[in-house]
C-alpha cells in the first residue's frame, strides 16, 4: 500500500474544494479514511467597480441611503431637520447662537488697554445707578437689606447641616468659596470707576473683596437648590426672586460686573452638583444605599457619620 500523502497536501486539497465534501486522510489504523464535516464558506462579497463606484441601498430622500459603507443619518433630510427643530428647539437655538456669536467675536472691536471695561449690565442700570448715587441713605438701606439676605443664606445652610443633618449645601459652599478665593487671587479685576461703597454691605466695613465671581449670587443658588431637594419649593422661589433683585442692586451699585453674576449662578449649580457626587461617592464606598431619583429626602448625611 502506498504511503499516505502528507497532512499539508490533504489540508490544501480540502480547502480548495469549495462547498463540496472534504476528505481528510488520517494515517491511524492502517491508513483508514474518515469523512470530515462539510466546510461552509461565507457567501462571496459583490464586486465593486473600479474607482470607488457607489453602491446605494434603501434610496430616497427620507430613507437614509448607504453610500460606500457610510449610512446617512435619518435627520440629514428636510423632514429629519424639521423633526429635530420640533423636538429640540433649545438645542437648535443654541446652535444658531453658536454661529451668531462666532461672527460677533471675530468682528467686534477690542477694548483698548487704557479704556474702561464695557459692561452691558452697567448700561442697563444707568438710571438706577444715578438715583442711588444721588441718595446715599438709599445706598446704605439697599446694602443693609442685601447683608440680611446673605445672613439668611448662611443661616439656612448651617441649619441644613446642624439641625437636619444634611451637609450637601455646606460642602458645596465650602467648595465654592475656596474656588472663588483661588480665582480671585489669580486674576484681580479693577474696581469699577462708579462703585458705590457702603459700610452696611457684606462684608461689613468697606473692606476689600474679590470681584470674580459673585459669592452673594452663588450662595443663594446653593441654598435654593437645597430647598428644592427638601421639598421647600416656595422658599426656593423666594430665594430665586431675592437673588435676582440682589443682582440688579449689585449692578446698579457697580459692586460686580455682569460676568461675575453670571458665573456666580453657574458656580452655585456646579458646586452643588460636585458636592452631591462627592457625598454619593462616600456613601457608595461605605456601602450606603443610593437615593431614588426624585426623592424628597437626602441621605448624603450618612457620609459624615460612616467610618
Amino acid at each position: 500500500m502506498p504511503p499516505p500523502p502528507p497532512p499539508s497536501l490533504t489540508a490544501n486539497t480540502a480547502s480548495s474544494m469549495g462547498n463540496a465534501e472534504a476528505v481528510v486522510v488520517l494515517p491511524a489504523n492502517g491508513g483508514a479514511r474518515r469523512r470530515a464535516d462539510k466546510v461552509v464558506h461565507p457567501a462571496p462579497m459583490p464586486d465593486r467597480a473600479a474607482g470607488g463606484a457607489m453602491e446605494r441601498k434603501g434610496g430616497g430622500v427620507g430613507g437614509g441611503g448607504e453610500v460606500g459603507g457610510w449610512r446617512r443619518p435619518e435627520w440629514c433630510s428636510a423632514a429629519g431637520v424639521a423633526g429635530v427643530l420640533r423636538r429640540h428647539p433649545a438645542a437648535a437655538a443654541f446652535g444658531c447662537g453658536l454661529l451668531l456669536f462666532m461672527a460677533v467675536e471675530y468682528t467686534i472691536p477690542m477694548v483698548p488697554p487704557a479704556a474702561p471695561p464695557i459692561d452691558l449690565g452697567f448700561a442697563a442700570t444707568a438710571a438706577l445707578h444715578a438715583g442711588i448715587a444721588a441718595r446715599p441713605w438709599l445706598n446704605s438701606l439697599l446694602a443693609a437689606l442685601n447683608t440680611v439676605f446673605v445672613a439668611m443664606q448662611a443661616a439656612y445652610i448651617l441649619w441644613a447641616i446642624l439641625g437636619e443633618g444634611r451637609p450637601r449645601a455646606a460642602v458645596a459652599a465650602m467648595m465654592m468659596f475656596t474656588c472663588r478665593g483661588a480665582l480671585g487671587c489669580a486674576t484681580q479685576l479693577p474696581l469699577p470707576a462708579e462703585f458705590l461703597g457702603s459700610g452696611m454691605d457684606f462684608p461689613v466695613g468697606n473692606v476689600s473683596f474679590f470681584l470674580f465671581f459673585s459669592g452673594h449670587v452663588a450662595g443663594a443658588v446653593i441654598a435654593a437648590e437645597d430647598m428644592r431637594r427638601a421639598g421647600r419649593r416656595g422658599m426656593a422661589r423666594l430665594y430665586d426672586a431675592l437673588n435676582l433683585l440682589q443682582g440688579v442692586r449689585l449692578l446698579a451699585c457697580r459692586g460686580h460686573y455682569t460676568i461675575d453674576l453670571a458665573v456666580g449662578v453657574g458656580a452655585g449649580l456646579l458646586f452643588d452638583m460636585l458636592a452631591g457626587r462627592y457625598l454619593d461617592g462616600k456613601n457608595a464606598v461605605d456601602g450606603g444605599a443610593a437615593v431614588a431619583p426624585g426623592s424628597r429626602c437626602c441621605s448624603c448625611h450618612k457620609a459624615l457619620l460612616s467610618q
